[in-house]
């Protein structure tokens, strides 16, 4: 059974798909303009079927999830938002799957709640410290709400350019233009700050307790293998890497198959404590 509902956390709503029951499981979206918890997730949600419950939010400036009122967005906000879903929510403990920026509020909030977060998976993700902003993130971000700026986003993120349907880009489109002025907010240029604002401190991703895997694509140009994971390996105490060949930034999509099976076998029946 898949809901979508809203959540209220410190006072302000945020929009959640909700699937499954057993351990909780809190996937996060990437940055992109147009992207939500639902489009992000729900066909791997579905795939997963009924085995955990799935929770996969809009953050706040995305989808139908407001920014707070006196906030602009930004790391600490998604962080403290994620964790308040979670309590709201009544989960003692959860792992986290999170997304390229998703993958740095995850591994974020691991670092912040040792008790609670039981695993992450970050896939494609930012964070890794002195990581650059790449001219393709530069590019999704600064594309305009449009059918031209989703064609052009969307290219991007994959390698596999068949992926890029019509279909697709209508309704990427369609969510840009729903999300345009929010978004506005969150990345304006100089993009490079916002880069640097989702890397974590090296002495943070030490503290990390809870096991992670990361998943990437060896020919993501939007967070590349060789400065978003593999500096990675070196900070994370408890860690290991899948690469994904013939995979850009989008391993849900462009591997499904594969990519369920390594949340499947990493998230086992003993995350859930």
């Amino acid at each position: 059974m898949t809901a979508l509902r809203t959540v209220t956390v410190d006072g302000s709503p945020v929009h959640v798909l909700e699937s499954g029951t057993g351990p909780a499981v809190l996937m996060l979206h990437g940055s992109g303009p147009g992207t939500t918890g639902s489009g992000a997730w729900a066909a791997t949600a579905q795939a997963l079927g009924t085995s955990w419950h799935l929770v996969a939010p809009d953050q706040a400036g995305f989808g139908r999830t407001p920014i707070p009122a006196g906030s602009r967005g930004g790391l600490r906000l998604w962080t403290e938002q994620a964790a308040g879903l979670m309590d709201a929510l009544g989960a003692e403990h959860y792992a986290v799957v999170g997304h390229s920026m998703g993958g740095a509020v995850a591994l974020a909030l691991a670092a912040a709640r040792p008790q609670q977060v039981t695993r992450v998976v970050a896939v494609s993700t930012m964070g890794a410290p002195g990581a650059p902003l790449s001219a393709e993130l530069d590019a999704i971000w600064a594309a305009p709400a449009g059918p031209h700026g989703a064609r052009d986003m969307l290219s991007r993120l994959v390698l596999d350019q068949a992926l890029v349907t019509e279909s697709a880009i209508a309704a990427r489109a369609d969510a840009m233009r729903a999300g345009a002025a929010a978004f506005a907010s969150l990345f304006p240029p100089p993009r490079a700050r916002w880069a640097d604002e989702l890397t974590l401190p090296a002495r943070t991703l030490a503290g990390i307790r809870a096991p992670v895997l990361l998943v990437h694509g060896a020919e993501d140009r939007v967070t590349p293998l060789s400065t978003a994971a593999l500096p990675l390996l070196e900070h994370l105490p408890d860690v290991r890497l899948h690469v994904l060949g013939r995979c850009g930034h989008v391993p849900a999509l462009e591997h499904p198959h594969d990519f369920r099976r390594l949340l499947t076998c990493f998230l086992g029946p003993e995350q859930g404590h």
